[in-house]
């Protein structure tokens, strides 16, 4: 019954100075989870909605609920995000073969894998089966519009893929993780730096060079790669043929991201000039303890090489959190590394730090 009062109490009444300790056990993960997901839903009923519900934005976020669930089991926030998919008729955003709008097709998928409730995937189904048909001929540069058709940005293999992977998921059907798989390597063969083991942003970041002279990777961009290739990996069978490749993928990027953690735990907005942006950022980092506690999870890494990284960034994570709940040092929307304050906060940040709390959780469960 606490619980369900946590998100109508005043803020200061609900502040524990565990948090502030930045104590890493089961019971504090659970408690800041709560915390952070109990402000973003307040903020959401006093404040509204930026943002559509079917936005991008808020389908990361959802992503974070989701995972919050399998752990806490709150019917208050799960309620929440259904009465999203319910208000939302269980449809994707406007455009339809445009990534950013069909994110949300995640919640979606696993939302019926719970309720079992049919029209929860009936129209993303449909909308699949019609990306499935077309040609995905087209080359990847920047320009003529592409990202309205094509995954041509690496924020794109966190909103796409995993949407068609939690499809096959929940319908068994294999012709969506097919299309995710062939889109995720096209998307890869043109984006990944095979010299530094990260993504640009997309082609117009390929000859573009840092203030240091270093190239430019965008930590939140990588980090999106690195959760949704996770995602993928999770709704994958042993036996998928590409399997591999992803495991290969995620093996060099794991090793390459803890070697740029920084001193404070967090990963900054540029990755290889962190210099030019002092401020420590959460979505990125969000992200990235997301994935490497994933692969410590589940046997893809060292628990002895990666726990201290993952451990240092979730600390680091948690001193981001503010009194009332509210996550700050998340990177304003965008497509490159940008300045960033304690202030700044937005909902996919919310959507990486409880997907980070979850994978930790079960990390602690594991190896206390």
């Amino acid at each position: 019954m606490k619980r369900r009062l946590l998100i109508l109490l005043p803020a200061i009444l609900i502040f524990q100075p565990v948090f502030a300790k930045k104590k890493v056990d089961k019971d504090s993960i659970v408690h800041i989870m709560d915390k952070v997901a109990s402000w973003q839903i307040r903020e959401w009923q006093e404040h509204g909605k930026k943002l559509n519900k079917a936005d991008w934005t808020m389908g990361a976020c959802y992503a974070g609920y989701m995972a919050l669930n399998k752990i806490d089991h709150n019917d208050v926030f799960l309620r929440e995000i259904k009465s999203k998919g319910d208000s939302l008729h269980w449809k994707t955003g406007p455009r339809k073969t445009m990534a950013d709008d069909y994110c949300v097709a995640q919640m979606y998928s696993q939302m019926f894998m719970i309720y079992k409730q049919p029209e929860m995937i009936a129209h993303f189904k449909a909308q699949a089966d019609s990306i499935i048909g077309l040609p995905h001929t087209e080359s990847l540069e920047w320009k003529d519009n592409i990202a309205n058709r094509e995954w041509a940005w690496c924020d794109a293999l966190f909103m796409g893929p995993p949407a068609f992977a939690y499809l096959h998921t929940a319908t068994g059907e294999r012709k969506y993780l097919d299309i995710a798989d062939k889109l995720w390597w096209k998307t890869t063969d043109y984006l990944f730096d095979k010299d530094e083991n990260l993504y640009f942003r997309d082609s117009r970041f390929f000859t573009q060079k840092e203030a240091n002279g270093r190239k430019v990777f965008w930590s939140r961009g990588n980090g999106w790669v690195m959760g949704g290739l996770v995602r993928m990996l999770d709704n994958m069978p042993d036996d998928y043929p590409d399997r591999g490749k992803y495991v290969e993928l995620y093996e060099k990027m794991a090793e390459k991201i803890a070697a740029l953690q920084s001193k404070d735990g967090t990963w900054h907005a540029a990755l290889l000039d962190a210099k030019s942006y002092p401020a420590k950022e959460a979505s990125g980092t969000g992200f990235y303890c997301y994935a490497l506690a994933y692969g410590i999870n589940h046997g893809l890494i060292s628990y002895d090489k990666y726990h201290k990284v993952v451990e240092k960034a979730w600390k680091a994570l948690m001193g981001c959190v503010q009194p009332d709940g509210k996550l700050g040092y998340v990177q304003q929307i965008g497509e490159k590394p940008e300045k960033v304050t304690a202030d700044d906060t937005e909902v996919y940040g919310v959507g990486a730090f409880l997907l980070a709390g979850s994978e930790i959780y079960r990390m602690m469960e594991k190896h206390s």
